[in-house]
């Protein structure tokens, strides 16, 4: 197989690289750590970045509080990077990955991390930030104790790192099988490592972690031959079999649970290695390599990847200020980073099955984040990234079909399915494509959202069926599960009308009212109930634990029933009161003691009482659409936006959460908004941008001007659609999918006069 190097490794002129204008991956690394700096291609299955620390999950069974910060691997403040491994998550509360690390080093190798107290101890390094450089698909830094350069571009497939040495040294490198995020004792259950020849390593780990059974593939080659290698397991096994008779120096297979290898080649000044993955084996690895990197240098590819996030930008232009028009695109970044390309470039995947799959007529995807990602993010691509919608959810579908519990993604990625958070809102993904004309088989589609809604033993909906709402002593979450489903279910029974299934229609339009069964009428709040309908004693509408909530409290989940919105106010008492409670949770204190303890919701990410860092209130804002005072929504959106977003290296105010949060940015800026996904409207704000082009796949475009916006002047006054005055609150898909141009005229005053009939408010269950 040395032919590879061959074709993998020539020799070139350097190709020029533009920085994509306006666009900063360095934006939203935050403090918790959440966004990962490094390289990869839109997309992506690899995802290419540096290690900053190894803080395990938990030391014998025991949770390690420090390892919420490193989600994404990489921690801004950290003073050392450990080395770079190939797959991450973006933006996510919970995390897993940080697969195949490498790492460059000179003198002695030193086959274990270290600490970052002494990094002298293992292999890691000291950096600095001004050695730091970032740009779509470019990741460089300089490792301070070697004094190596790094360089580091993507395929959607395949890593490829670029070292530069110091003269005159044995360049070495570390390949560390043991590494990963969240890391505990244990997650590696296997790794096994070929030298096929002196330019070509092949290899797996199969890992435990969030992921249950993931399965990494691998084929790395060398620009340089290998000299020499080695490898230590931390693990010994209590038995061997024969091959403890074998060395570990210089024998070309090295395996076990705990394998850190050791690669030592002729001094030169750089060395590029190329690892390309595979969920489905090696000889896929190796078609990967060859597919996407055969016979291209470096700057090659590294161009080619610019090119695709410059297109990716180019879908939208505006015009304004720098400072707004760059966290603008960066969001877009976010939202392109996942779902990820799950499937080799001959088409095989490893199913949630753990079977291996050929996906016939559409790309697969995994990394599905859909509690966060079915409110913004997935609409955004049924407005500008359609074919991607439609493979993703063909994706979806493939799951359920494979799924031995018959049921859509909940939150699943690698051929897994980990089950995180709550709900089954892979039905709103789904139900949101079909209205917005994505291509979908619609009676299967049906099926697969009909099974995960009824799932006995899945988040207590064998309660929620039967009872009409998720009793707090079965499930301690069970209110906002209760809000959820119900939400869900509406989504079932729009689809349902779409596809003339007028029996199934029934089922869920009385299931989607079961929001009304956690109010509680004394209280006009959303409270947790007990199975002998009871409500529960002692509690407390601002507290996010104990409370019959996930993630958020009363007074936030009580504004979720986005699609009963008419019927949420009656809830509450009616307009004044609706109206006086939103104002409220803009303004009123949230004591520290209120969130404090949880991990997913800090101050950063709070206004007044109103949780922006957090998604369960991300639609919020727009409600005012349906009440008397509309014009409070152009107010609190400006407001949320230019608190919230900084295009600074802490520059969002909670987890991104695999596009969501940038989603919402997007959107909003935009001036319009998804409320509920799986309708076919978008609930109006007010633009952020003087001018803003969409330019869709079928070649048309969507204007949106508005002249006279700032800080100031953040009102909306009025609106034109194509020319003609238009006196409604909301957009529909319709009006939007032929082109269409929007203009808004600006005032720094509310058009007070500016209030909707009832005909001219967004879509509501109760008339």
């Amino acid at each position: 197989m040395r032919y590879l190097a061959v074709l993998l490794f020539v020799s070139a002129s350097v190709i020029a690289q533009d920085n994509l204008v306006y666009v900063n991956p360095m934006i939203g690394t935050q403090k918790m750590g959440h966004t990962f700096p490094g390289a990869c291609a839109p997309h992506g299955f690899v995802q290419l970045s540096p290690d900053t620390d190894t803080v395990p999950h938990n030391i014998k069974g025991v949770y390690q509080k420090d390892a919420y910060r490193y989600c994404a691997g990489y921690q801004y403040d950290d003073p050392t990077i450990v080395g770079f491994s190939h797959t991450h998550l973006s933006g996510t509360g919970h995390s897993d990955l940080g697969d195949i690390l490498l790492m460059p080093v000179t003198g002695e190798p030193k086959l274990n991390p270290g600490v970052a107290s002494h990094p002298e101890t293992g292999y890691r390094s000291r950096f600095s930030h001004d050695t730091e450089k970032a740009s779509p698909g470019y990741y460089e830094v300089t490792l301070s104790d070697y004094q190596v350069k790094v360089g580091l571009t993507a395929t959607e497939r395949v890593g490829v790192h670029r070292y530069t040495y110091p003269a005159g040294e044995r360049r070495k490198l570390i390949l560390d099988l043991s590494h990963g995020i969240y890391n505990y004792d244990g997650k590696t259950l296997w790794a096994n490592v070929r030298v096929e020849n002196d330019t070509l390593l092949t290899g797996y780990r199969i890992t435990n972690g969030w992921a249950r059974v993931n399965y990494t593939f691998f084929a790395i080659t060398f620009s340089s031959p290998i000299r020499s290698y080695g490898f230590v397991d931390g693990q010994k096994p209590d038995y061997e079999g024969f091959w403890r008779k074998f060395p570990k120096e210089n024998f070309p297979e090295m395996g076990g649970r705990k394998v850190v290898a050791r690669f030592e080649f002729d001094p030169s000044e750089t060395l590029e290695v190329r690892v390309a993955l595979s969920a489905v084996g090696t000889e896929g690895a190796l078609k990967n390599l060859l597919a996407e990197t055969a016979g291209k240098t470096f700057e090659q590819i590294r161009q080619e990847t610019a090119e695709k996030w410059a297109n990716e930008a180019a879908r939208i232009e505006i015009e304004g200020d720098e400072e707004k028009k760059t966290m603008f695109y960066t969001s877009l970044y976010h939202t392109l980073i996942n779902p990820s390309v799950y499937m080799d470039v001959d088409g095989q995947y490893r199913g949630i099955d753990h079977q291996i799959h050929k996906a016939q007529g559409f790309t697969n995807y995994t990394v599905f984040s859909v509690w966060d990602t079915y409110r913004a993010l997935h609409p955004l691509f049924n407005l500008i990234n359609r074919q991607r919608s439609k493979d993703i959810i063909a994706s979806m579908l493939a799951h359920y079909s494979q799924s031995v519990h018959k049921m859509l993604p909940v939150w699943s990625h690698n051929g897994n399915e980990n089950w995180c958070m709550i709900g089954y809102h892979s039905v709103s993904v789904l139900a949101d494509a079909i209205t917005k004309e994505i291509p979908v088989d619609r009676d299967k589609a049906l099926d697969a959202m009909q099974h995960s809604a009824n799932t006995p033993y899945f988040g207590g909906t064998d309660e929620y069926v039967r009872r009409g709402y998720v009793p707090f002593d079965v499930k301690e979450d069970g209110s906002s599960m209760t809000l959820e489903y119900a939400y869900d279910d509406w989504t079932i029974y729009h689809t349902a009308l779409i596809t003339g299934n007028a029996s199934i229609a029934e089922i869920y339009k009385q299931r989607a009212m079961n929001y009304k069964n956690v109010f509680d009428p004394s209280l006009g709040f959303v409270r947790a109930r007990l199975e002998d309908g009871s409500w529960k004693k002692d509690f407390n509408l601002l507290s996010t634990h104990g409370q019959g909530f996930i993630e958020g409290n009363s007074w936030n989940y009580s504004f979720y029933v986005p699609h009963d919105v008419r019927g949420l106010i009656g809830e509450m008492g009616g307009d004044k009161v609706f109206v006086r409670r939103l104002d409220s949770l803009f303004t009123m204190h949230l004591p520290d003691e209120f969130f404090a303890e949880t991990e997913d919701v800090t101050k950063e990410g709070i206004m007044g009482n109103y949780v922006h860092g957090n998604e369960p209130s991300h639609h919020i804002a727009y409600l005012y659409a349906w009440t008397s005072q509309p014009w409070k929504t152009q107010y609190w959106v400006r407001e949320i936006m230019n608190r919230m977003y900084r295009s600074g290296i802490d520059g969002l105010c909670g987890n991104d959460d695999c596009g969501q949060m940038s989603a919402w940015y997007l959107f909003t800026a935009m001036g319009f908004y998804p409320v509920c996904p799986g309708s076919d409207q978008f609930v109006l704000g007010a633009p952020y941008f003087p001018y803003l082009k969409i330019h869709l796949e079928n070649g048309k475009s969507i204007i949106i001007r508005a002249p006279k916006v700032s800080d100031k002047n953040r009102y909306v006054k009025s609106v034109v659609l194509n020319g003609k005055p238009y006196n409604k609150a909301f957009i529909t898909y319709d009006d939007l999918k032929s082109g269409a141009e929007l203009t808004f005229e600006m005032s720094a005053s509310p058009n007070r006069k500016r209030i909707f009939k009832e005909e001219d408010q967004p879509y509501s269950m109760t008339e």
